[in-house]
């Protein structure tokens, strides 16, 4: 990551008031600034990724009508749903499978796992081969919610429009629930993706998943976010929220692009760009997540409203406001596209309506 970060870097062109430089204090991490680089590993490439005019016109022009999303994504998850219901079947013993399968099964968007076949697509490989990834993916995402909701965390009762996992099977059964998801996603993603799949590239997809689940992402992520409830805005400020939400939510968005990309054959130069796109959609999400958090109520949502400003959590809203949090939402979608300028336009469309939806969602 750049040393100005993406929020300081926008704030310092677009705020009429300059804020305390306080704000713009690194919050480091120990090992290095960067986040999730591309590793030197050398791989074959499909091909180069250049910009070209009808490419730029087409994503600069894309109109959500343009493309039916709704369908795309409804088939896209269904068959991720049959995916993960085939990979944890009800089995002995059975309280812990049950409990897997409550939170793995209760729906969702499923955007993470779209994302991850989206990409394979766009780099030219099949979706099938990107499904076991996809669905390692959703395992791990599944595993944070659970953790997440326990009541050492966040406390909350309702996810996904129901109770959440320990307020069903209690918090043991919910605690290993979640610790049986995390390495299962792993075992899934080396022993079901297709054998065209070089090793070499698999391994590189089993280092992105890693760094972007442990201290390097969302375990990262996390802690920071407890840290910081309670902290004054002043004192704290967009670049520690920006190390907050590049691991605690933009991590797992950023890896299902990036293994999309990985085992459907991409360039280095293409996985870069998906990474970096995926990136912008990470802020995105978490800046949308924030914004809707003060602005809907729990039903509409499918979970607890309002409950970051309970806890008094560090918010895009609560620093830089409503109105400039809209705006700085504004800026990562259009970053967004501008990372996918070069690809084909026929198979540019599910990223460009992703982005799209995921600035404009409701819940």
């Amino acid at each position: 990551m750049a040393s100005v970060t993406m929020i300081s870097s926008w704030v310092h062109h677009n705020h009429h008031r300059h804020p305390s430089p306080s704000i713009f204090t690194p919050f480091k991490t120990p090992r290095s600034s960067s986040f999730i680089t591309l590793k030197p590993i050398v791989i074959n490439p499909k091909r180069t990724v250049s910009s070209s005019s009808s490419s730029s016109s087409y994503i600069h022009n894309y109109k959500s009508s343009s493309f039916d999303f709704t369908s795309y994504i409804v088939r896209k998850a269904e068959s991720v749903n049959k995916a993960l219901d085939m990979a944890v079947p009800l089995q002995e013993p059975l309280k812990i499978h049950e409990a897997m399968r409550y939170s793995l099964l209760a729906g969702g968007k499923r955007i993470r796992p779209v994302l991850c076949l989206a990409a394979c697509e766009l780099v030219g490989g099949e979706p099938s081969v990107a499904m076991p990834a996809a669905c390692a993916v959703e395992m791990l995402h599944t595993m944070s919610l659970i953790h997440d909701n326990l009541p050492c965390i966040d406390n909350d009762d309702l996810r996904r429009g129901q109770p959440t996992n320990h307020r069903v099977f209690g918090e043991n059964v919910a605690v290993f629930a979640g610790d049986a998801l995390l390495p299962f996603a792993f075992e899934h993603l080396v022993t079901a993706t297709s054998p065209e799949v070089s090793p070499v590239r698999l391994v590189r997809a089993v280092g992105e998943l890693a760094r972007a689940v442990g201290v390097e992402g969302v375990a990262a992520g996390q802690v920071a976010d407890i840290s910081s409830e309670g902290l004054d805005s002043n004192d704290v400020g967009l670049e520690r929220l920006e190390f907050i939400h590049l691991r605690k939510t933009a991590a797992l968005l950023e890896a299902s692009a990036v293994l999309g990309g990985i085992v459907g054959g991409g360039s280095d130069d293409e996985i870069e760009r998906l990474r970096q796109y995926a990136r912008c959609i990470g802020l995105l999400f978490q800046v949308v997540d924030d914004i809707l958090d003060v602005t809907k109520s729990s039903q509409e949502l499918g979970k607890t409203a309002g409950k970051d400003l309970v806890a008094d959590k560090l918010t895009y809203p609560k620093i830089m406001g409503l109105e400039k949090s809209r705006e700085f939402a504004e800026k990562l979608s259009r970053d967004a596209r501008d990372q996918l300028l070069g690809f084909g336009s026929d198979k540019v469309a599910p990223l460009l309506a992703l982005a799209n939806f995921i600035a404009n969602r409701q819940n």
